[in-house]
C-alpha cells in the first residue's frame, strides 16, 4: 500500500512568535490614532481658544500685568463684539502685536471724550466703575466709527495707549473676547459682565 508523503513540520514556526507580531502592530496603531485625535483636538481647540498674557497696566484693575487669559474666539463667529467686551486684537499700527482693551464704541456709533475724561456714547454718558481713572492726556475728542470699526480703551485711562492715540479698531483684527483669568491661580475669576453701563444706547 502506498503511503502518502507528509511535508516535514517546520520547527522554525513559532505561533506565540506570530501572536507578538499582532499585538505589536495592534499597539503601534493604537497609539497612531491617540496621537492624531490629540493633534486634532488640540488644533481644534487653537481655532476657538487663544491664551494671552497681559503685558502693562493699562487695563488695571480688571487685568493686572503678567496675568493670564483665556481668550474666547468662537463667540464672534455668532456674533459682532458688543460695548464692553474686553477683547484681544491686533495692535492696528503693527498687527504683530496684541493688545487687550475694552470695547466703548460700535460701528456707527459717535464717541466723545471731554477734557476730565467723561466718556459719552451717541450722547449718552457712560457710568464707567470698571475704570482707574478718568484722566485723559489726549484731549477732547470726537469720533464718529465707520461700518466695521470699534473703538477701545484701557479701564486705566490715565496710562493707556488706546483709540484715543491710534483710532479705530478694524473687525477683521479683533482676535476674540477676553472671558477667564487663569493665571496667577489665587487670582482666577471670570471677567465680570459690565454690559449694563451701556444699556441706555442704542443697540
Amino acid at each position: 500500500m502506498a503511503r502518502s508523503s507528509v511535508a516535514p513540520r517546520d520547527e522554525t514556526y513559532n505561533y506565540q512568535d506570530e501572536q507578538g507580531e499582532g499585538w505589536a502592530g495592534r499597539l503601534l496603531l493604537d497609539a497612531l490614532e491617540v496621537a492624531i485625535i490629540t493633534t486634532l483636538i488640540f488644533l481644534l481647540a487653537r481655532v476657538f481658544v487663544q491664551n494671552y498674557q497681559v503685558d502693562g497696566p493699562s487695563m488695571t484693575p480688571t487685568l493686572l500685568n503678567s496675568q493670564y487669559i483665556l481668550v474666547n474666539k468662537a463667540d464672534y463667529y455668532l456674533h459682532a463684539p458688543q460695548r464692553g467686551d474686553v477683547i484681544v486684537f491686533r495692535y492696528p499700527k503693527d498687527t504683530s502685536r496684541d493688545f487687550v482693551k475694552r470695547v466703548i464704541g460700535l460701528p456707527g456709533d459717535t464717541v466723545t471724550i471731554t477734557n476730565d475724561g467723561v466718556v459719552s456714547v451717541d450722547g449718552v454718558k457712560l457710568n464707567e466703575p470698571y475704570t482707574n481713572d478718568l484722566l485723559n492726556y489726549y484731549g477732547p475728542e470726537k469720533w464718529t466709527l465707520a461700518p466695521g470699526q470699534y473703538f477701545v480703551l484701557g479701564d486705566n485711562r490715565g496710562d493707556s495707549s488706546d483709540s484715543r492715540d491710534w483710532g479705530p479698531v478694524p473687525k477683521s483684527d479683533i482676535i476674540g473676547k477676553a472671558e477667564f483669568v487663569y493665571w496667577p491661580l489665587p487670582s482666577i475669576h471670570m471677567l465680570h459682565d459690565w454690559s449694563s453701563s451701556f444699556s441706555g444706547i442704542h443697540p
